[in-house]
């Protein structure tokens, strides 16, 4: 561990959102500081420790973990912290006049009798008690971050935690750490446990058994899970936490009561042919033998009033609207003559049920004609003088909604008028809800299975009575990334018109892409020794020959074949880790794309180096952090805050200076990432076949060698065929191709939105 010590001599940078700073400190030599150093200022005294390191451009700096902040200590010393603009309100001319007053004795009455400042000529009864009130909070600041270091914290999670809870985390640390889990974002269950051991928190106690309980179904909602059975909750929990059952099952009940949980019975759910791996299919096999009483879904209430609110809400926009669409044939035969476009019965009778209903369910794979039936359903629909908006859950969706239909599309987060605000950083806020709904009499949602459970919530809430909503998706794709099953579910529910489409049109010309992908899904034998046009299989023995083949069919062969930059084509792969995994692959391709290069500026991260030029993803939703669309000079013509899982775009600058890499994403969005925040980025030369739903390339690369069987399945095989637009290269193993073509075996993921519609719908 390095240290340092001495006076602050200036700060050279500051972060006022992360309290992110670099400092010159004044010792037997200059030192530069770095780190969560919020409330530091010009003239104090700090003893701090960290890791010396060598910066490329600005030399040696010390990255601080810990720090000790001593008043100064000489009149000098005070005049000059005073006058620094520490203190609010108070410049170099008052400074004097405040030490000149009390000399040696200033800080004791800034801290002790504040109210003698107003002795000082200039200064009033109200600015003393300002003055006062500013230097007793970097006080108190000082004082609870080096209580909160000595339970492990560090600087950035003490800040945070202080400005939560402020004086009150004595009380929390020492009585109910795990209130921390609850309250402050980055603070998991983990590590407050962590923290109540160092506070002799005993393993038994009651909070550390109720926090165990709501994390792991904190957890469980990360996998995708809505609930857990209440016999899988309470082995994880045992697992957690080393404590009885005994234990665990009589808190369990007491939070039913207190309905911080919600316990409701569910129906008996099939065992699966196959299933991902042992636990799960023991877990499959344990619920299915239970009679209906023991077969209990554990909901945290949150959740469940979600879940439940959605399916109220859907059941309410369905009684809405009942009629008869009247001429609606005569209609629809203008509208194919006008737009040029022949309709199938199929077609037709989907555009008909969304007229008559006020939920309707379009679903169908590649090549089945549903963007050709959205551009119909949107031209009825405005015939009949109605107004129509369009979503996507993602930019991208939402870009090829336009595309195709020539009206404007956006996402489902734009269309809600997302904002951010103090405490949104992991909840949005929605300028379109109750008090002010979207204005249309139409609503069609696009790429429908890539919505959770908390989008679906949100768009419902802004959607009045008497709006149609129409969803368009296919439900063989793979569930959204954030918990919910909410195509299948409405679709499972029954409760609503679902019309499948399943035509595929003019398939002599569709191309091997879509006759392949239904060949896929169908368990139809796909023939990869076949020439084509579009479906091509390169067979590689190993990893290094794979990844050669597909640096070389991203840069050479695959842009001049489509008419695409190389940026544009995507490689995905099944899994983040292991050889072909989107971590190692990137690391590679990054080499092979965008190598270091003189002037080239750049920054490492952890394991990763980000480089201007490198193509990158924002991997969580971040609805505070600011974007402008900038003009031809480089003024901004636009502005908004929020970007979203999944946004691609390329690195424009590195400012090691500033501590500032700019990204420049698909929609000319442009965004200034401090390098604290840039755990919000990863590289994505290759992404992972779930971040890559929704999205359309003009071509994709698919390393492809054996993996987890558990993420080897048919519908991540076919979600990932069906996102090249004009070619998909598969490179590797054909027995792997094979292997995932036959697993149909699905994590199975705990929702009970289908019973929920089903109950609202019956008025249960």
């Amino acid at each position: 561990m390095d240290k340092a010590a001495g006076y602050v001599d200036r700060i050279i940078y500051r972060s006022e959102d992360t309290g992110y700073t670099v400092l010159a400190l004044a010792g037997e030599e200059e030192v530069t500081l770095v780190g969560a150093l919020p409330m530091v200022s010009v003239g104090e005294y700090i003893e701090a420790e960290g890791e010396l390191k060598e910066h490329p451009a600005y030399g040696p700096q010390l990255a601080v973990t810990s720090y000790e902040v001593t008043v100064p200590q000489n009149t000098l010393a005070v005049e000059r912290y005073l006058g620094s603009g520490a203190v609010r309100g108070v410049g170099a001319a008052l400074a004097a006049r405040i030490v000149m007053k009390f000399k040696g004795d200033t800080m004791r009455i800034l801290e002790e009798e504040p109210e003698r400042l107003a002795e000082v000529r200039g200064i009033s009864e109200r600015k003393a008690a300002e003055i006062a009130e500013q230097v007793i909070e970097k006080k108190e600041l000082r004082q609870a971050v080096m209580f909160l270091q000595g339970y492990g914290i560090t600087l950035k999670l003490a800040v945070k935690i202080w400005q939560t809870y402020g004086n009150g985390i004595y009380t929390i640390i020492r009585e109910n750490p795990y209130r921390l889990a609850e309250g402050v974002s980055g603070i998991g269950f983990k590590i407050a446990d962590e923290i109540a051991k160092k506070a002799g928190i005993h393993a038994d106690s009651d909070f550390r058994i109720r926090s165990g309980i709501l994390y792991t179904l904190q957890e469980a909602l990360g996998e995708g899970h809505m609930y857990l059975p209440r016999r899988i909750l309470m082995r994880r929990v045992e697992t957690l936490l080393g404590v009885e059952l005994p234990s665990i099952e009589r808190h369990l009940t007491d939070m039913m009561v207190e309905r911080r949980l919600v316990v409701k019975d569910m129906p008996a759910p099939e065992v699966p042919r196959e299933a991902p791996d042992e636990r799960e299919y023991e877990a499959y096999y344990e619920e299915s033998l239970r009679s209906d009483e023991e077969r209990q879904a554990v909901y945290a209430s949150g959740p469940w009033y979600t879940e439940m609110s959605v399916a109220r809400r859907l059941v309410d926009l369905s009684r809405g609207i009942r009629g008869s669409a009247v001429g609606i044939r005569a209609v629809l035969a203008r509208v194919e003559k006008t737009r040029g476009m022949q309709l199938e019965e199929r077609q037709r009778e989907a555009i008909r049920v969304a007229a008559e209903n006020g939920v309707t369910v379009i679903t169908g794979g590649p090549g089945t004609g549903k963007t050709t039936t959205i551009c119909a359903l949107l031209s009825y629909f405005e015939s009949e003088g109605l107004e129509v908006l369009l979503a996507a859950p993602t930019g991208r969706a939402a870009k090829r909604m336009t595309e195709a239909t020539g009206a404007e599309a956006r996402t489902i987060h734009r269309l809600l008028e997302v904002s951010g605000g103090p405490g949104m950083e992991d909840a949005p806020a929605f300028g379109r809800n109750e008090d002010t709904p979207l204005e249309a009499d139409a609503i069609i949602v696009d790429e429908m299975s890539m919505v959770d459970i908390y989008l679906m919530h949100a768009l419902l809430k802004a959607i009045p009575v008497g709006t149609r909503l129409i969803l368009v998706g296919d439900e063989n794709q793979l569930p959204s990334v954030g918990p919910g099953n909410v195509l299948k579910d409405i679709i499972a529910s029954g409760a609503f018109p679902v019309v499948e489409l399943t035509k595929i049109f003019r398939q002599e010309e569709a191309g091997d892409i879509v006759v392949n992908a239904h060949r896929i899904q169908t368990g139809e034998p796909v023939d990869l020794a076949k020439k084509s046009r579009d479906f091509l299989f390169i067979r590689r023995p190993d990893a290094a020959s794979t990844l050669a083949a597909a640096v070389t069919l991203v840069r050479d062969k695959l842009p001049p074949y489509v008419g695409a930059d190389p940026s544009e084509i995507q490689v995905l792969t099944p899994m983040r880790k292991g050889p072909m995994g989107s971590v190692a692959l990137n690391a590679y391709l990054q080499e092979a794309f965008n190598p270091p290069a003189p002037g080239k500026a750049e920054h490492a991260e952890g394991d990763v180096t980000f480089r201007e030029g490198d193509k990158v993803m924002q991997i969580k939703n971040d609805y505070q952090l600011a974007w402008e669309v900038r003009g031809k000079y480089g003024l901004p013509i636009e502005s908004g805050a929020g970007v979203f899982n999944g946004d691609i775009g390329v690195v424009r600058e590195v400012n090691t200076f500033t501590e500032e890499m700019t990204v420049e994403f698909d929609d000319r969005r442009t965004v200034v990432y401090p390098f604290k925040s840039l755990e919000e980025l990863e590289l994505a030369y290759a992404i992972t076949i779930h971040k890559a739903q929704g999205s359309e390339y003009p071509a994709a690369v698919i390393p492809l060698l054996a993996g987890p069987r558990m993420l080897m399945t048919r519908n991540l095989l076919y979600t990932a065929v069906t996102r090249a637009r004009k070619c998909i290269c598969l490179v590797g193993s054909a027995e792997t191709f094979y292997a995932m073509a036959a697993n149909t075996a699905e994590q199975r993921r705990y929702s009970g939105l289908a019973l929920q519609i089903t109950s609202c719908a019956e008025g249960i």
